[in-house]
């Protein structure tokens, strides 16, 4: 799908249009983007089909990264000028509520003011900014002010995303070390460990998403085109880009903090069970020890003719158990 909005900087007037390739080449004059009620800013593709891209690329006159290359790693594969174009691509987060939270690349391009993103995914805070452009169209007066209000919109989500974080780890932190009198008790271990694990690939989805964006605005900010206002909204988002960097690190480390506390909770609690087991064993040994003697089929045992041998048995079996397991309560080994 393409989505054309164009704003008249005279009129004020926000103009939207859908079209698909035959309508775009249609529409096409001299190769230039089609005017529409207001002069077009903005070029969204989203999910777009291979006839879409080619129309797309006649029509700048530019050529496209496709969707491999698009997902590659290599700083020259997603910021490069290609002659008038600036090309830039990042990892955006996308679905951060969801058990597995996704981060697809999005590509920016700059060509002669306007902006043209292509992406196969739909982050909400695409969502948002389209909604704040419906009540304030100056927003994308220029491609160069559409794409940093993108960028800038993309920050404030990861921003959120990070504060939401940060609180479900302190509820994963109280829910960890409650008072409970004994060292996780009624704690669903499997449950904080899965929750633990979910936190902890958000959060590095969100330091690669960080990392893509301050690379990208770096590339940005040293593009000659970028001048006088445009130029102080990146130095200002820069240090946004390492400010929620420095709480992504955070993260990272308190999540850290709660995998190994968990673990070593687990540890504890198996160690408790284990000496449970080895109480026991000592404490049925010297009961064992005595039915045991008094099992053995021999006819010199005095003790098994006396009245009372049984009753005395199972006595001298009570006593041996109470006295080990009183004297692990003394020292306070239960």
């Amino acid at each position: 799908m393409l989505t054309l909005l164009g704003y008249d900087p005279g009129t004020g007037v926000l103009s939207r249009a859908v079209m698909d390739a035959q309508e775009l080449n249609a529409k096409r004059p001299g190769g230039t983007l089609p005017r529409l009620p207001g002069q077009t800013v903005w070029l969204d593709m989203l999910m777009p089909t291979t006839d879409e891209i080619s129309a797309v690329e006649a029509l700048l006159d530019i050529e496209l990264p496709s969707r491999e290359e698009m997902a590659e790693i290599e700083l020259s594969s997603r910021l490069y000028v290609d002659g008038p174009a600036l090309v830039m691509t990042m990892p955006v987060l996308n679905n951060s509520a969801a058990d597995e939270p996704e981060s697809a690349p999005i590509t920016f391009i700059l060509v002669r003011h306007q902006l043209l993103t292509i992406r196969y995914t739909d982050p909400l805070s695409f969502k948002i900014f389209t909604r704040r452009i419906n009540r304030e169209h100056a927003l994308i007066a220029t491609g160069e002010q559409a794409l940093l209000g993108l960028l800038e919109q993309v920050t404030d989500r990861l921003a959120d995303i990070l504060e939401t974080s940060i609180a479900d780890l302190e509820g994963l932190s109280k829910e960890i070390f409650r008072a409970t009198g004994k060292s996780g008790a009624g704690c669903d271990f499997t449950d904080i460990l899965r929750r633990i694990g979910r936190t902890g690939d958000l959060g590095s989805k969100i330091k690669d998403s960080l990392l893509g964006l301050n690379r990208l605005v770096l590339f940005l900010s040293s593009q000659p085109a970028m001048k006088g206002e445009d130029r102080d909204r990146t130095k200002t988002l820069l240090r946004d880009v390492a400010s929620i960097t420095e709480h992504a690190t955070f993260v990272s480390s308190k999540i850290q903090f709660l995998l190994d506390a968990t673990l070593g909770l687990i540890n504890i609690e198996q160690n408790s069970i284990i000496k449970i087991f080895s109480v026991a064993a000592v404490a049925f040994l010297p009961p064992t020890l005595i039915a045991s003697i008094y099992g053995m089929n021999y006819d010199n045992m005095p003790e098994l003719h006396w009245e009372y041998g049984y009753y005395g048995a199972l006595a001298l079996m009570l006593v041996s158990a109470i006295l080990p397991f009183s004297y692990f309560r003394y020292k306070k080994w239960l």
